[in-house]
């Protein structure tokens, strides 16, 4: 899976690269300037802020998916625990601390900071590469912003100013409001219907009101 998704992952970003190389351009002849060439395309801030304004929103959505999912339950749903399992679960129902067993990984059963931190690991890092990603599409959102408002001889300006205009919080919400759409729409939907075969479908005979059941 990660070789495969792995390679349409590289595959996509080529593509958006060349479009995107086009695209500038032709806004480039349209303002009367130069063209530039692909390789001083991948370097400019406008190829930047558009690939880590879908990279943010994407890690958002699996960090809150992540988290939110420990207590948030959708009755019928694979996607869902089982109605009685919301929360964090105790040690024994999570194999941690003296419930570890062989083959755990080792700071599953040390108990104190290092169990608690891995015990959240997953989501922590998702959180961490949300905020960095982020952050360079703040930086870079505001180096393109600031880049076409040069092209038109108006003022650019800051990095602080940037996070508070609506350029940096339409790119952001755009994305964000299609993410959320999706897991809400996979959570509900997965409930009436299947897919043979998948993890994320249940059993093609599995009843509607069956939750947490994998196919």
């Amino acid at each position: 899976m990660s070789l495969g998704f792995g390679g349409a992952f590289l595959l996509a970003l080529a593509g958006q690269a060349v479009a995107g190389c086009a695209e500038f351009n032709n806004q480039l002849t349209t303002d009367g300037l130069a063209r530039v060439g692909f390789l001083d395309y991948l370097t400019t801030s406008d190829f930047a802020v558009d690939v880590t304004e879908n990279w943010q929103s994407e890690y958002l959505q699996f960090f809150l998916y992540i988290f939110a999912t420990v207590w948030l339950l959708q009755r019928g749903s694979p996607e869902s625990k089982e109605m009685h399992k919301a929360g964090t679960e105790s040690d024994e129902e999570q194999w941690a601390g003296a419930h570890a067993r062989e083959g755990s990984p080792r700071w599953a059963g040390v108990g104190g900071a290092r169990q608690a931190v891995f015990s959240r690991s997953l989501g922590l890092v998702m959180a961490g590469i949300f905020l960095l990603s982020w952050l360079a599409q703040s930086v870079a959102g505001v180096a393109a912003y600031n880049a076409e408002q040069l092209r038109r001889l108006q003022a650019p300006m800051g990095w602080t100013q940037y996070i508070g205009s609506a350029d940096f919080w339409s790119r952001s919400l755009q994305n964000w409001q299609s993410e959320l759409l999706a897991v809400a729409s996979m959570a509900i939907l997965s409930v009436y219907l299947r897919q043979r075969g998948s993890p994320e479908s249940k059993p093609v005979g599995a009843p509607h009101t069956s939750t947490g059941v994998e196919g």
